[in-house]
């Protein structure tokens, strides 16, 4: 206790300079939590996948539709349990800043694949027979005040006109990790209304999704799949679900990068601020040292002293900063949108932020308790005067 209040003492000795310090390690610690949840989300799609999922896609791009017809021959691979399909609509509610994820799917299949989009069996019931209704996730409707019975225009891009949708249901999240910002419509309207504008060109989907038995299969009943359509018009490439998500987050990964880089170049900064604070405390404190060793306290209790006080510092800075990640993520999460569908400040964040405080306490105090600890006696007395 005597070591404690000491230390606090000490740290607190030169009240602006270590406020100041300390705000540093605020400003670094949150930053570094915010810049690493932004990351966390960009990859939360990928988390939220099924081992039990695969998505089979043109072998060009995504862009090129497939055959409705390739339904049932997938449906016979041996190995798979289930199939359904899915179109991305990309319609705008109100302003392209409300951006969200909308599907065309045929929804006794889709849901029967998805068990994470928990709706009541009434809410599944009503979608099912509302040609013209729709389901949304449960964030989705909290940010637009949508409740069940609502009417929602969305002016279409990819499929030009105004379309009307009822919401007949609002599914909530099986986890944390499943996506409560998406939009699910019938397939079917959309094909009967492309099929009376463009005749045929109604009959191809996006994406099948395939559902399999057992997830050690997944490269097996992918070979067996993409084989059946090997040299025809529309070639397939199946892939489990991660890696078709892990697709679209390798289209930014030098972004992904930049960010991890920034958020250790933030610790490496303050910690450099720390070890500054720390070497000019030391060098002030020479004589009061050399008065300890005179003393008979040993080299070691120096050592504990600098320590201490950098750990101290740093701790109360990075709790500080901890604590401030969770309004300043929700302040972000709140201006971006619905750009990311799952924002949260994860435990390991968490665990980083408290490491890299350590980190920079201890780092900060090596060199000046290294020297201190080696400071002859006599040349540190002649500091007093």
């Amino acid at each position: 206790m005597f070591l404690f209040r000491l230390l606090l003492k000490n740290a607190f000795r030169y009240r602006l300079r270590a406020l100041l310090t300390m705000i540093g390690l605020i400003v670094a610690i949150s930053a570094f939590g915010l810049l690493r949840t932004i990351v966390d989300a960009w990859y939360a799609g990928v988390d939220g996948t099924s081992s039990t999922r695969l998505v089979t896609r043109s072998s060009i791009s995504l862009t090129f539709p497939l055959p409705l017809n390739y339904a049932e021959r997938i449906r016979a691979v041996d190995g798979v349990s289930g199939i359904s399909w899915a179109n991305w609509f990309g319609g705008i509610y109100i302003t392209e800043r409300n951006f969200f994820a909308q599907f065309a799917v045929d929804p006794p299949t889709y849901l029967a694949l998805y068990p994470e989009f928990v709706l009541s069996d009434q809410e599944k019931a009503e979608f099912f027979r509302d040609r013209k209704g729709c389901v949304v996730g449960r964030k989705l409707a909290r940010k637009f005040g949508w409740k069940v019975g609502d009417t929602i225009a969305l002016r279409g891009t990819i499929y030009p006109g105004t379309w009307s949708f009822t919401i007949r249901g609002i599914y909530q999240g099986k986890d944390a990790k499943t996506d409560e910002q998406q939009m699910f419509i019938h397939w079917k309207l959309l094909a009967e209304t492309i099929r009376a504008r463009m005749g045929a060109q109604a009959d191809h989907v996006g994406v099948y999704v395939v559902g399999i038995h057992n997830p050690d299969d997944a490269p097996a009943v992918s070979q067996r799949i993409d084989a059946l359509f090997k040299n025809s018009l529309a070639e397939t490439m199946t892939e489990t679900e991660k890696a078709f998500q892990l697709g679209f987050v390798s289209m930014s990964e030098a972004i992904l990068m930049a960010v991890q880089a920034v958020s250790f170049i933030i610790i490496l900064i303050i910690m450099a601020v720390m070890a500054n604070t720390m070497t000019m405390t030391a060098r002030e404190r020479l004589a009061e040292y050399a008065t300890l060793k005179a003393l008979g306290f040993p080299p070691a209790f120096v050592v504990k002293l600098l320590f201490g006080e950098s750990l101290l510092i740093a701790l109360i800075g990075g709790l500080i900063g901890m604590a401030v990640t969770f309004p300043l993520a929700k302040a972000f999460v709140n201006a971006a949108g619905t750009l990311f569908p799952i924002f949260n400040v994860s435990a390991l964040t968490i665990s980083l932020q408290l490491l890299a405080s350590l980190v920079v306490g201890t780092v900060a105090a090596a060199w000046p308790a290294w020297k201190m600890s080696r400071i002859d006696i006599v040349q540190g007395l002649r500091h007093v005067a």
